[in-house]
């Protein structure tokens, strides 16, 4: 179940799924800086951090 919310999260709001796995640092802020670029890189980054 867990693992199923982290997905959700990971594909409706990045940043967010980011900060639960990893935390305040430099994966969060590459996920932010990802987002404001454009929205799909920033999924893609969030769900390879949360699956790893």
């Amino acid at each position: 179940m867990n693992k199923l919310v982290m997905i959700l999260l990971s594909i409706f709001l990045p940043p967010i799924a980011v900060f639960f796995k990893a935390g305040v640092g430099k994966h969060l802020i590459i996920n932010i800086v990802l987002c404001l670029l454009f929205f799909f890189p920033g999924v893609v980054h969030a769900l390879w951090v949360n699956m790893k």
